[in-house]
């Protein structure tokens, strides 16, 4: 859960920590105090966009910090992740996360005390936090999303049919694509093979070897300065063997060093240093023989070829005209023949070639066909107890007669589409399958089913939204749940209900609303108030915890606009007291 939310110089907000529990917490305030700079702040932290224009002009950046304490089925995954990108975790199982905005936009983010990219604070979010606000009823309206809705509430097993169907979906239009490519643009592929031969036949001839022209450069230089490098050697043998000047009786180097080892190895015992001093010229000595024995080797292998070296200029001069129009060098050359050839297979366009693709496409068609037919009868399986279990919630929440249908049907094929088949007849087939899915609502008995954006008000789409949240909350998900003024447009006894479901929620995840209605402030485990101060040049606000009587005077203001009115004051208290009860009930 999220224990601690430090926001320093965001919008309204100079500088501020909120310090939440892990039941329900209720963020209230006054109009433009600033409550939604702390949902703006949640999203910062949680790999949101940037806004630098929210950013105050003094100190010239904002700063979010949050501390999570990780537990549950999400720790192992999160802290394995946090820990493979090097940030660490604390002994108590709680990690830091911070991002920072300017001004001028410059993003940076922190995690476990290590900079991270934005994009790491956004995995962890995704695992941690789910927040819902007017904008996520929107994007609810979206087939897509709705399609994504039912997905994600059909469990893990639906999730990985889906993702092999995604698979073989992949392959399926690769195979497509390649086919419908080779027929339209025969011609073209025809020329560009022929240039391809050309250039693979002049290649095949020289036949040039990865390193090859590195070797060849090497063995030129040697063969060129020949001469010098034999006088070079046989000095540096003669010198070895007894110097430049060498007669019978002139020692030669390994003597030498032989004779100056024996001499200190005769003192050794008086002075121990030259003992150690005789076994280093000892070494020296083996190394000596060593290299005269490579010189002589070198001496013999050392000859002045003048075929060789003129059969040598040749062969670099063929690599070299291969050079000019494949590559840099000779290993871009041969990497270009391998390229040639693996681009030459493509664009064959031989009517046994599209025969193949033809039958490949074909399997792989009926394969996605398959797959697709079972994703549909498993979305519809799951839209049934979808639509029972948010009808159901519906009913607690002031909407008693309302039901939610989830219609799966299926997504005809255009003319010039390709399409699957799919229980015999031909669809068009997506990513996500062949099926269309949306949301239906019937207001109450008699009414028509209509889609969500047609058939709901705001507040009735408040309260579809939170019911979708709370069967998906049994489902699973992240363990702490935002709602920013979901229960807009919402009032009376369905204000009453949606703070019951909110409480209900709070049971077993971390809950964090932000909201205007008292109704719902009730239930809240920490009350937490965003206050203004327009004392100073600059307006400010912060966010301080009330509780027992100013937490009654917050509800008073919330309710009348009149925290000092003792009727208001009863009012509130009752509420506190019924909203208790249903708690502890």
């Amino acid at each position: 859960m999220l224990e601690e939310l430090r926001i320093t110089g965001l919008g309204v907000i100079d500088d501020t920590t909120l310090r939440l529990t892990s039941g329900m917490n209720v963020i209230t305030g006054e109009t433009g105090a600033g409550k939604t700079m702390v949902v703006t702040g949640l999203g910062l932290l949680f790999g949101g966009r940037a806004d630098a224009g929210r950013v105050r002009a003094d100190p010239g950046r904002a700063v979010v910090e949050g501390r999570l304490r990780l537990s549950g089925t999400v720790a192992e995954s999160v802290v394995t992740r946090v820990s493979e990108a090097g940030a660490e975790v604390d002994d108590d199982g709680s990690v830091l996360l911070s991002r920072t905005v300017t001004m001028e936009g410059r993003s940076r983010a922190h995690v476990g005390g290590r900079s991270m990219p934005i994009a790491m604070l956004g995995e962890v979010g995704e695992q941690v936090v789910a927040v819902h606000g007017q904008s996520d009823q929107l994007r609810l309206l979206r087939p897509a999303e709705q399609r994504a809705a039912l997905d994600r509430f059909a469990g893990p097993e639906h999730e990985k049919l889906l993702e092999t169907y995604r698979e073989a979906f992949g392959r399926w239009r690769a195979v497509v694509e390649d086919l419908a490519d080779r027929r339209r643009n025969a011609r073209e592929r025809a020329q560009e093979a022929e240039l391809l031969k050309l250039g693979l036949d002049e290649i095949s001839r020289v036949d040039p070897q990865p390193g090859e022209d590195d070797e060849l450069r090497a063995e030129v230089q040697r063969l060129e300065h020949a001469e010098g490098l034999r006088v070079a050697a046989a000095l540096a043998a003669q010198a070895l063997a007894g110097g430049v000047e060498v007669t019978e009786d002139a020692p030669d180097a390994t003597q030498l060093l032989g004779t100056a080892r024996r001499t200190m190895e005769a003192q050794a015992a008086v002075d121990p240093k030259l003992g150690e001093l005789a076994g280093r010229l000892e070494e020296a000595a083996t190394l000596v023989g060593d290299v005269s024995a490579e010189l002589s080797a070198y001496l013999g292998a050392l000859d002045a070829d003048p075929a060789r070296l003129e059969s040598i200029y040749e062969r670099r001069a063929a690599l070299r005209a291969l050079t000019r129009k494949y590559a840099d060098d000779v290993d871009g050359v041969v990497a270009w023949a391998e390229h040639a050839r693996t681009r030459l297979a493509q664009l064959d366009t031989s009517d046994e070639v599209l025969e193949e693709l033809d039958r490949e496409r074909q399997r792989l068609s009926a394969t996605v066909g398959d797959l697709a037919a079972r994703l549909t009868a498993a979305r519809r399986e799951a839209a049934g107890r979808f639509a029972e279990q948010v009808s159901a919630e519906l009913a607690g929440l002031a909407m008693p007669h309302a039901r939610v249908e989830v219609a799966v049907t299926a997504r005809a094929a255009g003319r010039d589409e390709p399409a699957v088949p799919v229980d015999g007849v031909e669809l068009a087939a997506g990513p996500d399958g062949a099926d269309e899915v949306e949301l239906r609502l019937l207001a109450h008995p008699g009414a028509p089913s209509l889609p969500l954006q047609k058939g709901a008000s705001g507040g009735e789409l408040s309260r579809v939204m939170l019911a979708i949240e709370v069967v998906f909350a049994g489902a699973g998900g992240p363990p702490t749940l935002v709602f920013d003024e979901v229960d807009a447009g919402v009032g009376g006894q369905a204000a009453v209900e949606i703070g019951r479901r909110l409480a209900r929620l709070a049971r077993t995840h971390q809950v964090l609303v932000v909201t205007h209605l008292p109704q719902v402030a009730a239930f809240a485990d920490r009350h937490l108030v965003v206050a203004k101060d327009t004392g100073g040049a600059i307006t400010t606000s912060g966010v301080r915890v009330v509780e027992e009587t100013e937490r009654a005077r917050e509800l008073a203001r919330m309710l009348a606009g009149l925290p000092d009115s003792d009727l208001g004051i009863a009012h509130a208290e009752e509420l506190l007291s019924v909203a208790g009860r249903e708690k502890r009930g």
